[in-house]
């Protein structure tokens, strides 16, 4: 399935990576020994080279004396600081946009792009209940904006395994709920995206930890995100990848068929609804 491709002429990212690349060939030196002397791995340069990662200021400070570049890095990685998304995800939100197949675990709310409006308000008046309506109203907007990476019909792959307790979790109202599970059914229905429901009665499983994404992509090495409360990590390293890549699999073995996890989806929206007429 193809990816994307950042067009260096409109992505602030991929025109830096793609001077980066420049840079360092230049200098003679591979994308290993760069990422030396900059004690990260080699697959990070990669993915700035690409664009599927942000250069932060240390790091353009270090290419700059490294690359003899006279500061040109440092003078243009402050376009890529400003997000519209939380520092903690901000990387992992460009990353995602980017990805030709991202994989999901989600143990207590839907993932950001499966969330209706209304499913999202209910999120962030959890997380900030002193927060204006024009803060909430701009963090949904975002948070919809997200889901746009799904209007296009095959790319990415997206294949979501769901706790159970995300489906009973009443997130708002039961309208609010019967409408979230609805919009996932059709997305099902419509060979959208890929999902899979992790029933109560699996027991213990080998993501008790907490939420994982995983995003493989065209021109760059796979990435691993790991979320906490207001905190969230985004991994490259190779061997850390294949492990969480273990974890997800054995997620999916342990959860329902994707035909049983849409009948389950579907009855419990059908259970919301009759609670509302109720």
């Amino acid at each position: 399935m193809p990816g994307k491709s950042l067009d260096p002429s409109t992505s602030p990212r991929a025109l830096l990576g793609a001077e980066l690349r420049v840079a360092r060939e230049r200098a003679g030196l591979s994308q290993a020994e760069l990422a030396e002397r900059l004690f990260v791995s080699g697959s990070f340069i990669g993915q700035l080279e690409s664009g599927t990662r942000r250069m932060h200021l240390d790091f353009a400070q270090q290419i700059d004396e490294i690359l003899d570049t006279g500061g040109f890095f440092v003078r243009n990685c402050g376009a890529l600081a400003k997000s519209k998304y939380p520092n903690h995800f901000a990387e992992a939100a460009e990353a995602e946009a980017e990805a030709k197949s991202i994989r999901e675990y989600a143990p207590l709310a839907l993932p950001g792009i499966l969330q209706t409006e209304a499913y999202a308000r209910e999120v962030f008046l959890a997380y900030q209940p002193t927060a204006t309506e024009e803060v909430i109203a701009e963090l949904v907007k975002n948070r919809v904006d997200r889901a746009a990476i799904l209007s296009n019909p095959t790319t990415p792959l997206f294949w979501c395994v769901l706790d159970e307790a995300v489906l009973r979790r009443a997130v708002g109202s039961r309208a609010v709920m019967s409408e979230a599970l609805r919009h996932i059914a059709a997305l099902i229905r419509a060979r959208r995206i890929f999902v899979q429901v992790l029933p109560f009665s699996a027991g213990a499983h080998s993501s008790m930890g907490g939420t994982l994404k995983l995003m493989d992509f065209e021109e760059a090495p796979p990435l691993v995100y790991v979320q906490g409360n207001a905190i969230g990590v985004l991994l490259d390293d190779p061997a850390t990848v294949a492990r969480h890549s273990l974890t997800y699999d054995l997620l999916t073995a342990s959860a329902l068929s994707p035909s049983q996890s849409l009948a389950l989806i579907e009855s419990v929206a059908e259970d919301y609804e009759h609670d509302q007429h109720a």
